[in-house]
């Protein structure tokens, strides 16, 4: 199964469990015209076939002190697969960061990173620019956010 199989009710219990993952079967099945059983095993399908990847809290980062947003473009001196392996393997050991992409471009890596000041950053990109595969380092703070981790459009 994958997106193109999800039907109309599909779709309206993925869209409801993005705004809020909290809602019990019932209050689902009430949302999208289901008894709480086959609202039930429809949440268990799209669980076992890994269209729902996971439940977890989205947390305030700066109501627990994480309140600086970076954005960090990221080239590589080499690009030789045990050093692209090293890198990508330091960054997911690097709480700090909270996304990475590799990117097209001029540079390899987007990194999303959240500090709680700037020398606290500073002490993490002084821990990225350490690594013996990293170029260039280029950062872009985020003044504030428009829109972040919206649902993804059914």
């Amino acid at each position: 199964m994958d997106g193109t199989n999800l039907d109309r009710i599909d779709r309206r219990l993925l869209d409801a469990l993005q705004q809020d993952a909290r809602l019990t079967t019932a209050e689902l099945a009430d949302q999208v015209g289901l008894s709480a059983s086959p609202c039930a095993r429809r949440i268990r399908r799209l669980e076992q076939v890994g269209i729902i990847a996971r439940y977890r809290a989205q947390l305030n980062r700066e109501k627990i002190g994480l309140g600086i947003t970076i954005f960090v473009h990221v080239r590589l001196n080499q690009h030789q697969d045990a050093l692209v392996e090293a890198f990508e393997e330091a960054v997911r050991g690097m709480p700090e960061v909270i996304n990475c992409h590799t990117v097209s471009g001029s540079f390899d890596y987007l990194l999303q990173v959240v500090s709680a000041d700037l020398p606290g950053y500073e002490q993490w990109v002084r821990r990225l620019q350490k690594l013996p595969m990293v170029n260039t380092v280029d950062s872009s703070f985020a003044i504030r956010a428009v829109k972040e981790l919206g649902p993804l459009p059914l």
